[in-house]
């Protein structure tokens, strides 16, 4: 090429979108990995977001909806960190991502006002340790790249047993792949600051290598044009340089540029159809671009844009999403700390009124269909992609979807046993919800042997009902519970210094029905206590708190007391306070109990739920002990643990006690019998955490925890046999946190959240299969950290509220109401609202217990005196929806259709004997003319 040659390509230019084309609503982390934290397909955007420590990612769409903005969802995918993701060239809707958590997996995502996939299409499980990068093959359908720390390997998805090949181990850390676009070679960039190539089918070591990196900092490669190479990384001098090298003669550079000194990792985004490469890294606020030729000057600068906020990621836009009629030939996607920006590059044209396809912009570029599978590739395979035309006329129509395929909405119920592959987005299936379209036709009128609906006997309710759930299975009439955060007026503001870092065994705060204790950040282990009765905008200045001297490690209220708050603290004591009727006013510094026994840090503590004055808590030294507060003395002691115990629950009876361990066990204790476990069965195999409920008047329990895979479920089991293991399971999302139950025995229905979700879960549970019930979920729009729920007189029973919650973000505690959607509220909703147990007043006391003696709540009913129950609501007259079909098929005389033109003809016009406007008007007289 001619050194003076013009490019077409000098003067593009980058145009950053206006605000309202940005995508909001974003929350990127900032991990250390090697990928770029943000992939583009032509429909779809995914990206790294700080939610559940890295492990979920962020999904919204290339183009707006319908109203012109974006919708932004969260995937739940992996235990740990997300490394890197990538989508398919060949499906836009294929998403593969590698974690920290050591599993690389395939999900088939759909468009963010959608239903997502319940779980991932593929896992695969090197056991290489650390995933660190994935790459799709160019040209082969279902062929992988995968590395971890040191091992680059190849993958058929087909083929998931073992990979295709492990390449040979990298002597230090493995920095980025690269396929050259035919797919033949594989590029590698490593700490160690060699540069590989490999033929993976000919050799399992490199057929070229050379150190050619000046730098062991973080290094970038990408294949170019040809035969060569393009990496990114740091001099000697540590400034950031851009490199071009022949891939046949690695020893010395073709060409480089230096583009000063920062800490920010350069990511390269190279255009094989232009030639054009950006560049930005990690906490920048620029984009370069170059023109990349074979020929000198083989990089030239073609622009530097400076962006309005610094970059976590970025991404290119494959070329056919691009907008070719405006002579677009890039497009960029710059990931910042709050929003996805996209900026477009143009070729200033001239054009007239009628904007043109300009063909020698635009090559033809690949297309999305696949040249061979991953075994023909294997094989010896060199098959390249159909290249498809960029211009609008040239390309094929797309096909209508089918009139009866109905996308998935975000109301219907989600999710799937991680054993069977995701469903199509087009449907949704759950195993808590056996919906089958197939199972149940639509009947429309066309559908029919030419009978109206009219003519036939409309089943009774109690028939169609009895059909449906045959066909169905059972559904859950709180099914479409609502959560909904209560007026801005009852809530409490301008928390300051909360600490957020409370151990998994705590549920991060507390309340009752007048309080609400808070732990804060500050030395001393102290805690806060703000009254439900006086909410608002706290003041700037230093409130009085509960001063414990040592770290807080977990506290509740007595739920027959709401002046008392117990405290565990990392010393392995418990303290005992009493807060003074109105609120703190002071500081207290002297605890009203202490309570000593315990050999080593305590983990978590429990009141029991009928008898007043006694409490439950475990510790590291793997005993479970029980407290009399008003002898100020142990008076049990459990054993039989072999490691932490994640939670503990007393029976509703107040019998038994459950306990979920980290040594794999759920165990049953009677305290006044043995000291040993009455029953014990598996538990959970994950080690993250658990918790531990009882459910269905005390027969089953409820065990949230991790599977071996550390994603989260929750178990069932019966609590006359823990030992056959649990007899029913529902799965729920990948994140790091424990999942908290909160359980109402009026409803059976059981709310489940972790620290620092933003969604959460609520299932009713039933005693025949399939137990699990899953109902709307409740999405709050920042993560919060924790969640306490108050006592059911608390609710408004005439909203047909059946919970009422507390919910604490960074700076607020929030109310949060979960009711059911119901037609007639003026009526007592009998059947929601059972009498319910009187459990904030103690049935007996420490002493009358440990003696051998049970007690019982007395009940009452929350039916307010001027509303009558649903149950004896007057029944209504059944009104017909439509009129007999006699009236549609009455013929009428030509005479009669006559008259009704005319007279809906006369009822336009208007009264014809209504007086004229000028009727009205005032004459004037004859005499007055001659003035």
């Amino acid at each position: 090429m001619n050194r003076f040659k013009t490019s077409k390509f000098k003067n593009t230019t980058p145009k950053i979108a206006k605000k309202d084309g940005w995508i909001s609503n974003v929350r990127a982390g900032s991990f250390s990995c090697q990928g770029n934290h943000i992939k583009a397909s032509s429909k779809l955007v995914a990206f790294n977001t700080e939610q559940a420590g890295g492990g979920m990612l962020g999904l919204s769409s290339v183009k707006p909806g319908s109203d012109g903005k974006w919708t932004v969802t969260q995937i739940p995918c992996h235990a740990d960190v997300v490394t890197d993701l990538d989508f398919s060239p060949f499906d836009d809707n294929l998403l593969a991502t590698c974690s920290a958590d050591e599993t690389m997996k395939l999900w088939r995502v759909c468009d963010p006002e959608q239903e997502q996939p319940g779980g991932a299409e593929l896992t695969l499980c090197p056991g290489q340790g650390r995933l660190e990068l994935v790459l799709f093959h160019p040209t082969s359908s279902g062929l992988l790249a995968l590395a971890s720390s040191k091992s680059p390997l190849l993958w058929d998805t087909s083929r998931k047993d073992a990979p295709l090949a492990v390449l040979e181990q990298h002597s230090d850390q493995l920095q980025s792949l690269s396929w050259k676009q035919d797919g033949s070679l594989l590029a590698s960039s490593c700490k160690d600051k060699m540069l590989r190539v490999f033929d993976p089918r000919a050799q399992l070591t490199p057929v070229q290598s050379a150190k050619s990196l000046l730098n062991n900092k973080d290094s970038r490669i990408l294949w170019a044009k040809d035969d060569h190479l393009l990496t990114t990384g740091f001099d000697m001098m540590r400034s950031r340089e851009v490199r071009l090298w022949d891939s046949r003669k690695l020893s010395s550079s073709v060409a480089s540029v230096s583009l000063g000194s920062s800490s920010g990792t350069l990511m390269p985004l190279f255009d094989a159809d232009t030639g054009l490469l950006t560049l930005t890294a990690v906490g920048d606020a620029v984009v370069d671009c170059f023109e990349v030729t074979a020929s000198e000057p083989f990089l030239s600068q073609v622009s530097h844009c400076l962006t309005d906020a610094s970059t976590r990621g970025v991404a290119m836009v494959p070329k056919l999403a691009l907008d070719v009629m405006s002579c677009e030939v890039m497009r960029v996607l710059q990931l910042t700390d709050s929003c996805i920006v996209p900026i477009s590059y143009h070729v200033p044209r001239k054009s007239g009124r009628n904007q043109e396809f300009h063909a020698d912009l635009y090559p033809d570029t690949v297309g999305a269909t696949p040249a061979m599978s991953a075994e023909e590739w294997w094989q010896g395979g060199n098959k390249q992609v159909e290249k498809v035309s960029l211009n609008p006329d040239k390309r094929p129509k797309p096909k209508a979807p089918p009139a009866n395929q109905t996308p998935v909405k975000k109301d219907l119920p989600s999710g799937g046993s991680k054993e069977e592959p995701a469903r199509c987005c087009s449907t949704s299936s759950s195993p808590l919800s056996t919906t089958s379209s197939s199972a149940a036709p639509s009947r429309s009128p066309s559908s029919t042997s030419g009978l109206s609906s009219g003519f036939l006997p409309s089943p009774s309710p109690s028939q169609s009902t009895k059909a449906i759930h045959n066909l169905l299975g059972p559904s859950s009439k709180y099914r479409h519970i609502q959560g909904t955060v209560m007026h801005r007026d009852t809530h409490i503001t301008n928390l300051r210094g909360l600490n957020l870092t409370t151990p998994g065994e705590c549920d991060g705060f507390c309340a009752n029905r007048q309080r609400v204790a808070v732990p804060l950040a500050i030395s001393g282990g102290q805690i806060a206590v703000f009254e439900l009765s006086r909410p608002g905008k706290l003041a700037d200045t230093a409130l009085p708190t509960i001063q414990n001297s040592v770290n807080v490690v977990d506290f509740c209220w007595d739920p027959f007391d709401t002046h008392r708050l117990a405290v565990a603290g990392d010393d392995a004591k418990i303290r005992v306070w009493q807060v003074p009727d109105g609120g703190l006013t002071e500081t207290l510094t002297e605890p009203e109990v202490i309570l000593q026994g315990h050999t080593e840090k305590i983990y978590s503590i429990k009141f029991h739920p009928l008898a007043s004055g006694l409490l439950v808590s475990s510790s590291y030294d793997q005993t479970v002990r029980v407290w009399d507060l008003e002898a100020g003395e142990q008076v049990n002691l459990l054993t039989g643990h072999q490691d932490q115990v994640f939670g503990m629950a007393w029976s509703p009876d107040g019998k038994l006690l459950a306990t979920v361990c980290k040594d794999g066990k759920v165990r049953i204790y009677d305290p006044r019998k043995s000291a040993a476990p009455v029953q014990e069965g598996p538990g959970p195999e994950g080690h993250r955490g658990a918790r531990v409920v009882w459910v269905c008047d005390g027969k089953y329990l409820m065990v949230s925890g991790f599977d071996s895979r550390s994603e989260r479920e929750m178990y069932l089991y019966s609590a006359e046999s823990l030992s056959s293991g649990a007899i029913a399971s529902a799965p729920a999302d990948i994140s790091p946190s424990t999942l908290i139950p909160f359980y109402d025995p009026d409803t059976s229905v059981v709310i489940l959240t972790g620290k620092g979700d933003t969604r959460v879960y609520i299932f009713e549970i039933i005693q025949e299969a399939p137990y699990f019930l899953e109902c709307s979920s409740f999405n709050s729009s920042e993560p919060h950290k924790g969640l306490a729920f108050l006592p059911k007189t608390e609710c408004s029973v005439r909203d047909v509220e059946i919970a009422r919650g507390l919910m604490l973000s960074k700076t607020t505690i929030e109310p949060v109401a979960f009711r059911v959607p119901r037609v007639k509220k003026e009526f007592f909703q009998d059947d929601v609202y059972p009498d319910t147990a009187v459990w904030w007043e103690p049935a007996l006391t420490a002493s009358a217990w440990l003696s051998g003696s049970n007690g019982q709540h007395s009940r009452i009913s929350l039916k307010p005196k001027d509303m009558t129950p649903v149950s004896e609501a007057p029944k209504e007259a059944p009104v017909r929806k439509y009129l007999p079909s006699s009236v549609y098929l009455e013929e009428k005389t030509d005479e009669q259709k006559k008259d009704e033109l005319l007279s809906a003809m006369v009822a336009k016009l208007g009264n014809m004997d209504d007086p004229l406007p000028q009727d009205s008007f005032q004459g004037v007289d004859d005499d007055e003319w001659d003035d």
